[in-house]
């Protein structure tokens, strides 16, 4: 099917649904060729809060791994849970988390927030993927509250804790050969203690040391030669960071300071009223204020229940019957929404079935899945239109308003 740019090509998916498409069929957006939806693994959780920016130096951006929209981070701005974190070189940035604790950042650094709950209680955790770089974690209440649940994850360790402040370092080939260092994970000891594992051999690493996993390779077949090692002294490569002067008096109080937020943190919990998520009544309001607004012609209203790096998609049928997929970036969403609006009439909609449920879970309610099919009829630039759609929405709760971080359509 040809894809091509002009109004009476792409009005074709304006026989899929609801919102989407009448937006696509009302614009002339550019698109590349069809996207044809391949399967691929679930994404990645992305949207709970993981920790907010404290300080920063140069060119440190955040990477929505379903998007890949990118924004530039900047003092106070949250770092969510699923999103890709990269610190250009000679850039660095201190992160202050949920639990009280940090996560410093170094230059020509990537990690990935890949699990993260604080909500004062003892499933509360954190699972931190360093791709390449280094980190300075200091450890918050998690460390206390579920030690085995906290960890750094690296391509050759899994590096536990025991209430710390330590360095890990994933080395790569090139600056290994620069440094004259052997490539693998590295982690130095600060204060408290970590444990190396590879497998089911583990390494204590108490402070002041530093331990070490070489880089699996092909040609390595000896496991003696990948188990973790003490190093003898502090390789070359670790050298203070912008930041550290401030961390190191963090670090000295950072136990007992995160222990009195989690406190304070309980004691919040347990003076607030019970409140029991309602994901079908959550998502019954936010459908029926979708649907006010494109009622009303409200492009403005529509484009503020949607999130700067929401990921919008339509799955139309074509004339032989084969589905073909269309990813819609946020600019296109908005010029589309605002032309849709101004040539819509006599608009009139039947939502079948309407279901939701959490996305995590956890006794949090800030994130919900929703499926709604839906019947509707109208105008569309003096055409008339009437299609049946599946729409399938993640709406998320950020600062006491429900928005969709996620959209999708597909006709039926």
């Amino acid at each position: 099917m040809d894809w091509s740019l002009n109004r009476t090509k792409m009005g074709v998916i304006a026989g899929c649904l609801n919102l989407f498409c009448i937006l696509i069929g009302s614009s002339s957006p550019v698109f590349s060729a069809p996207i044809v939806i391949e399967p691929t693994a679930a994404p990645p959780k992305t949207g709970k809060q993981f920790a907010t920016v404290w300080r920063i130096h140069g060119e440190v951006s955040a990477v929505n791994r379903i998007t890949n929209n990118e924004r530039k981070l900047r003092e106070g701005d949250p770092v969510y849970v699923g999103e890709r974190v990269r610190a250009a070189p000679l850039a660095e940035a201190a992160l202050k988390t949920e639990d009280a604790g940090v996560v410093a950042i170094r230059p020509s650094t990537e990690f990935i927030a890949e699990r993260f709950a604080a909500t004062g209680k003892p499933s509360d955790n954190f699972t931190l993927r360093l791709v390449t770089g280094s980190l300075r974690v200091i450890s918050g209440w998690i460390a206390h509250t579920n030690r085995s649940g906290h960890s750094v994850v690296t391509p050759t360790a899994n590096i536990g804790i025991r209430g710390t402040d330590h360095e890990p370092y994933v080395l790569s080939k090139e600056l290994a050969t620069s440094t004259s260092n052997p490539e693998g994970t590295y982690d130095k000891v600060n204060r408290g203690g970590t444990t190396m594992q590879v497998g089911e051999n583990k390494l204590d690493i108490d402070a002041g040391r530093v331990g070490f996993v070489r880089a699996a390779t092909k040609k390595r077949a000896l496991m003696t030669l990948l188990l973790p090692v003490l190093l003898d002294k502090v390789p070359n490569f670790y050298v203070p960071g912008k930041f550290d002067a401030e961390l190191d008096l963090y670090s000295q109080t950072a136990d007992k300071d995160s222990l009195q937020e989690l406190e304070k943190k309980r004691k919040a919990s347990s003076a607030a009223p019970v409140v029991e998520c309602a994901p079908d009544s959550i998502a019954e309001a936010w459908l029926k204020q979708l649907d006010t607004a494109i009622a009303k012609h409200d492009a403005s209203s529509i484009i503020a229940m949607f999130s700067s790096d929401a990921a919008i998609r339509a799955t139309v049928r074509s004339e032989d019957g084969t589905m073909t997929s269309v990813d819609i970036r946020r600019d296109e969403f908005v010029q589309s929404t605002i032309a849709a609006m101004k040539g819509l009439e006599n608009y009139k909609q039947r939502r079948v079935w309407t279901k939701a449920k959490q996305v995590y879970n956890d006794d949090t309610c800030d994130r919900i899945s929703l499926k709604s099919v839906v019947i509707e009829q109208g105008l569309q630039s003096g055409k008339p239109y009437r299609f049946e759609s599946l729409e399938e929405y993640v709406i998320e709760l950020r600062d006491g308003k429900w928005i969709s971080v996620s959209a999708e359509t597909t006709q039926q």
